[in-house]
């Protein structure tokens, strides 16, 4: 059987899609394909990687992926979640398949201002919403 995919979208593919991605493939136990791309892919940004291996996921390898790779692959995907503002989501084209379409909103991390340390402990904050919203979602789906 093969597993479901479920694509994670943002604008670069550089913190909250890429969060999104390690949750969901770390939490379903290799029940589920999660992938990530953005519509600019840009660069992993290190804040993030940071508030993931504190959590115990490194991230720090994770190419960023751009949207009209995916689309070009040909892969089919169950989900598409955009995970960015409203404005981008709209910007998110629509795959082949069929694919239900979700979106979740968080704060991007790049935009974060301050402190090294203020930037990390609101990458935290929405690191950890990620994480919650994954879980839930998860359970949601597979009925656990």
């Amino acid at each position: 059987m093969t597993k479901p995919n479920v694509l994670f979208v943002c604008i670069h593919n550089s913190a909250r899609s890429q969060m999104a991605e390690a949750f969901l493939n770390l939490i379903s136990g290799g029940r589920f394909q999660a992938l990530s791309a953005g519509l600019e892919p840009g660069r992993l940004n290190p804040v993030v990687v940071e508030a993931m291996r504190e959590v115990g996921i490194d991230i720090s390898g994770n190419p960023t992926k751009s949207v009209a790779d995916m689309i070009q692959s040909g892969r089919v995907f169950e989900w598409v979640v955009t995970v960015c503002d409203e404005a981008s989501a709209e910007r998110c084209p629509v795959f082949p398949g069929g694919a239900r379409r979700l979106h979740w909103g968080f704060p991007d991390p790049s935009s974060f201002q301050g402190t090294p340390e203020e930037k990390l402990a609101r990458t935290r904050e929405v690191r950890d919403v990620i994480q919650s919203k994954v879980k839930a979602w998860y359970a949601e789906v597979c009925g656990s």
